[in-house]
């Protein structure tokens, strides 16, 4: 038997109903936190040290976000 059940809803009210955190303020403040250090008016060792307090492989993680950055987004 093969039952098939089709749910229409936005992200945020599966993500309410799965019960999952609304991390859209870390969301706004990381772009934000970003937004800034293009600017300027961020140093770049504060935006290394927010990376770092974020990156979930530690130093491998802040190596690929460091490659990233200097390539310019470029993949490759």
């Amino acid at each position: 038997m093969k039952i098939n059940v089709e749910v229409e809803c936005t992200p945020e009210e599966a993500r309410r109903v799965m019960g999952l955190p609304d991390f859209t303020p870390v969301h706004e403040k990381y772009i934000a936190t970003l937004l800034d250090s293009m600017d300027g008016t961020l140093k770049p060792e504060m935006l290394e040290a927010v990376m770092r307090s974020w990156a979930p492989m530690g130093e491998a993680s802040m190596k690929f976000w460091q490659k990233l950055f200097e390539s310019g987004g470029r993949p490759g």
